[in-house]
């Protein structure tokens, strides 16, 4: 049974697909770039903003430095409020938040937009802590986010501690600090990528998370 529950949030809470990708549109658009396809840009939901320009546009650090800025002038002012919340996860953080657990927020977004959409959702009131990463590049990395978010509530035991997310770097990151995962099939990851990455679990539905945490399934 976990006590300490660790949420991504693009593709495992909220289907943010349309404000992520249009802001990269946008910004592939300003940066002079060809213009992208729906289908490459579903590379890009769910690393790092710095690592995608990096990895998938092959920027050097500075000028993907600068990508992120571009990006940011569009999701602060649109692509922040165009997310889609999954079915059954209000229902999941409800019932996790009556039962005791301490539920976190450990994602690889700018904290400050993390924190502007789970208060436009309502969610607020079901997180402990929210940590994200910071403007400067602080927190660049999944383990990172992760680490710091368990020291910051005092989380001693890792082993009661699980990780909850849709892609390969929340499983990674798990793995690096030494807590579980649950990676979820509902997001924008594939199992194939989230059990070839070690997930401990592997959840088809909120429902099945809920199970997972409670130590109803195995």
């Amino acid at each position: 049974m976990y006590n300490t529950i660790l949420f991504d949030l693009d593709g495992t809470l909220i289907d943010s697909a349309e404000g992520i990708k249009n802001s990269f549109r946008y910004a592939f658009a300003k940066l002079g770039l060809p213009e992208p396809t729906d289908e490459y840009l579903n590379n890009f939901i769910g690393p790092p903003l710095l690592d995608s320009f990096k990895n998938f546009c092959g920027f050097p650090p500075e000028k993907a430095a600068h990508a992120v800025e571009v990006y940011r002038e569009y999701f602060a002012e649109k692509g922040v409020y165009q997310n889609r919340v999954y079915d059954g996860i209000e229902e999941l953080l409800k019932k996790l938040k009556a039962s005791g657990k301490t539920l976190v927020l450990a994602t690889s977004k700018y904290e400050l937009y993390a924190l502007q959409i789970i208060e436009n959702l309502g969610f607020s009131e079901y997180f402990d802590f929210a940590a994200g990463s910071l403007a400067d590049g602080g927190r660049g990395t999944k383990a990172e986010v992760i680490e710091y978010a368990l020291a910051s509530i005092g989380a001693a035991d890792k082993k009661s501690a699980v990780m909850v997310g849709d892609r390969m770097h929340d499983i990674e990151g798990a793995k690096a600090v030494g807590i579980d995962s649950i990676g979820v099939l509902f997001g924008f990851g594939s199992r194939e990528e989230l059990e070839s990455h070690g997930a401990t679990h592997i959840a088809a539905t909120p429902a099945s998370v809920y199970a997972l945490i409670a130590g109803e399934e195995k």
